[in-house]
């Protein structure tokens, strides 16, 4: 793989997003640029309306751009591929079928015309494997906690063994104790898998333990990036040892100077 590929995996381009409203266009986003390495752990923060989730959709090729290119391994995003998994809060998971069964759909759609069907059940079993989920294999959503739930998310994307791991706010409905337990074995797939992953996020310090770049937007309308944190924390990363971290203190400031002092809520700025 080229050098240019390595470092410019994901390539976003002069892009705007413009929405038809009943009142007249609308600008979501405008004069985005972004490069994201192969391999590299992105997150987009910013307050609610700064266009974090209508970029992941552009980058996932659920809606397309009004203006300019978004890139990935070369080639022009046109559409959703299997070549970026992506994880939603809602985990949109069937509820009629099994954990097993809901992760096998994804498997099936990708491999199923060239794999057999001990192959596919193979690779169902590694992805439920790799989030701690093999026991409950055989149980349906309506029998699995939350956090589960997310697991079976998380797995069906890996499953389809995607380039890129899209994740919009994935542990945003979760509580404190489950969402700091899932963002440990994220940690440990990423580091496992070496998969290209930007998510969404709102929480700072879930950017700051996750991240090797914090992307921080700027308000909407017509929101843009308006910085770009390098989070330079050796891995493996325990969130102990960092809690104390003089550097993760630095990275963990930036970003909340940045949310609540240089892009404060228009609201808070009335009063």
């Amino acid at each position: 793989m080229s050098d240019s590929l390595t470092t410019k995996y994901i390539q976003i381009e002069g892009v705007q997003q413009t929405f038809k409203t009943a009142k007249g266009p609308f600008v979501a986003l405008q004069g985005i640029n972004l490069t994201v390495a192969k391999g590299q752990f992105v997150t987009m923060i910013g307050h609610s309306g700064c266009g974090k989730s209508t970029l992941l959709n552009l980058i996932a090729g659920l809606t397309m751009p009004t203006q300019g290119h978004l890139i990935c391994a070369n080639r022009e995003i046109a559409g959703p591929g299997p070549d970026r998994g992506v994880v939603f809060q809602n985990h949109s998971l069937l509820p009629w079928l099994t954990c097993f069964e809901n992760v096998y759909l994804a498997v099936e759609r990708v491999f199923g015309a060239t794999e057999t069907r001990a192959q596919l059940r193979a690779r169902t079993d590694d992805a439920l494997a790799l989030v701690g989920l093999t026991p409950a294999a055989q149980k349906r959503p309506g029998e699995i906690s939350g956090g589960m739930k997310q697991r079976v998310g998380i797995a069906r994307a890996l499953s389809m063994e995607p380039n890129v791991l899209l994740m919009d706010e994935p542990f945003g409905a979760l509580d404190a104790l489950t969402r700091a337990k899932l963002q440990d074995e994220l940690l440990a797939i990423v580091a496992k898998t070496h998969s290209t992953v930007v998510m969404v996020t709102h929480d700072v310090d879930e950017a700051v333990l996750l991240s090797d770049r914090i992307v921080m937007m700027t308000n909407g309308p017509a929101a843009t990036i308006g910085e770009v944190l390098a989070i330079d924390l050796p891995r493996p990363r325990s969130r102990i040892e960092l809690a104390e971290d003089p550097a993760y203190v630095h990275y963990r400031k930036a970003v909340i100077d940045f949310l609540y002092t240089r892009q404060a809520h228009v609201e808070k700025l009335v009063a």
